[in-house]
């Protein structure tokens, strides 16, 4: 909100932060507040609301994921494949790493509030586009219609295959990261043009 000092907000944010990683997804707001030392109420007053709260939360972690994110995403070199497993090594990593607040903001704040939710799809809908346009400016996907259904793919499964291995924790990562390189890699293989294809695209015969 205007006239709220940037530092005030930061150091809230840094309590919610603590709070949620400390006593999980379910943690309630008013927890939330006495880790911040203040009420409740004063804690919405620098937000505006709850959802304020939660926007707040998601843009912090949500776009740092995606920031960590869009350099694999376009960095030059290297083939297919060790690009896909760096891009999905480094999610698993930030989400490992954090998964109280991830499990927060995806499911608990989500679940509760329609505004985050629609803020939360509109992130992760961005960055499914942004890999449609790379595999398009790359070459390796030529239809644009193609690239944004597999951009979309792709970013959708990584996000629910990861929501699974945070539920198993006994599973190695670095399986899970070689399974989903596997079906990208296998997905942007190109199609080959059946005859009846083929057919269709030169027009009806002529007699």
């Amino acid at each position: 909100m205007r006239g709220r000092s940037p530092d005030r907000r930061r150091a809230l944010l840094d309590a919610a932060d603590r709070v949620i990683e400390r006593d999980g997804h379910e943690v309630s707001m008013a927890a939330i507040a006495v880790e911040a030392g203040i009420t409740k109420p004063i804690l919405y007053r620098h937000f505006g609301d709850k959802s304020g709260l939660y926007q707040a939360l998601a843009d912090r972690h949500v776009r740092t994921v995606i920031d960590r994110l869009r350099p694999r995403f376009t960095e030059g070199g290297g083939d297919l494949r060790s690009r896909a497993r760096a891009a999905i090594a480094v999610y698993l990593d930030l989400i490992g790493a954090n998964h109280n607040l991830y499990r927060f903001l995806f499911h608990r704040a989500s679940a509760e509030d329609s505004k985050i939710r629609s803020h939360m799809t509109t992130l992760v809908r961005g960055l499914g586009e942004e890999l449609a346009q790379v595999l398009v400016a790359e070459g390796v996907t030529p239809d644009p219609v193609r690239a944004q259904v597999l951009g979309h793919a792709f970013i959708g499964m990584v996000q629910t295959t990861a929501d699974w291995w945070l539920d198993h924790p006994g599973v190695d990562p670095g399986e899970v990261v070689d399974g989903l390189a596997e079906v990208i890699v296998a997905a942007l293989v190109p199609r080959p043009v059946s005859p009846r294809t083929a057919t269709a695209s030169r027009g009806p015969a002529r007699t």
